[in-house]
């Protein structure tokens, strides 16, 4: 499985707009493209920062969907009053859902840099050490993990049910990244957390 990232800079005002033109205008189109799997989208309603994302079933699926998904994003952004900031592609390395979103899901985002030769390191120590203590955390729905795997760098997303509880897993999630980071030998270069604005991926479960 892989996956599209698309970063926009978006308007605040206009969020649930580009949420409205997703659902009127993109997800009508998207069966239509061979191999596509599902969307999503995460929005920060405090800086306009939003990410859709797309989920294909193979990586040839994926390149050649770019041309045709093109008009799609340019139409999103114009629906956000923003512009596309950053496009990545990645392999879905980890897929588990222990539960449904829910309609007031939030995901926090934590982007790392390893080797690329110890991305397999990386992807053992998400499953085998992460994923089982996340399962323990009120509130845990979801968890994924996409690498590149030619340059090292990889994005790990929770999802959790509502604002209160992504809260209230931060301190135990802080100490478990730290953890899992020395083991990984990686580089955290980013955390960020979102509300969960819009979801239909149907990527199976990869554990």
């Amino acid at each position: 499985m892989y996956a599209r990232s698309s970063t926009f800079a978006a308007e605040r005002s206009s969020i649930d707009r580009g949420i409205a033109y997703l659902h009127n205008a993109v997800m009508p189109n998207m069966p239509e493209i061979d191999g596509w799997v599902g969307m999503s989208l995460m929005v920060d309603r405090a800086t306009g920062r939003c990410i859709a994302t797309t989920a294909w079933e193979s990586e040839d699926a994926m390149r050649e969907s770019r041309m045709r998904v093109r008009s799609l994003r340019d139409g999103l952004a114009d629906a956000l009053e923003g512009q596309v900031d950053n496009i990545e592609e990645w392999e879905v390395a980890v897929m588990h859902r222990e539960h449904l979103a829910g309609a007031s899901a939030c995901t926090r985002c934590t982007w790392i840099q390893v080797a690329p030769a110890a991305v397999d390191l990386a992807i053992h120590t998400f499953k085998a050490d992460l994923l089982p203590e996340f399962e323990k955390i009120e509130g845990f729905r979801s968890a994924s993990l996409f690498v590149d795997r030619e340059t090292g760098r990889g994005v790990g997303s929770t999802v959790w049910a509502s604002r209160e509880e992504l809260d209230n897993s931060r301190p135990l999630v802080d100490r478990m990244r730290a953890e899992a980071i020395r083991t990984m030998g990686a580089e955290v270069l980013e955390i960020s957390e979102f509300r969960l604005g819009f979801a239909h991926l149907r990527v199976p479960e990869l554990v």
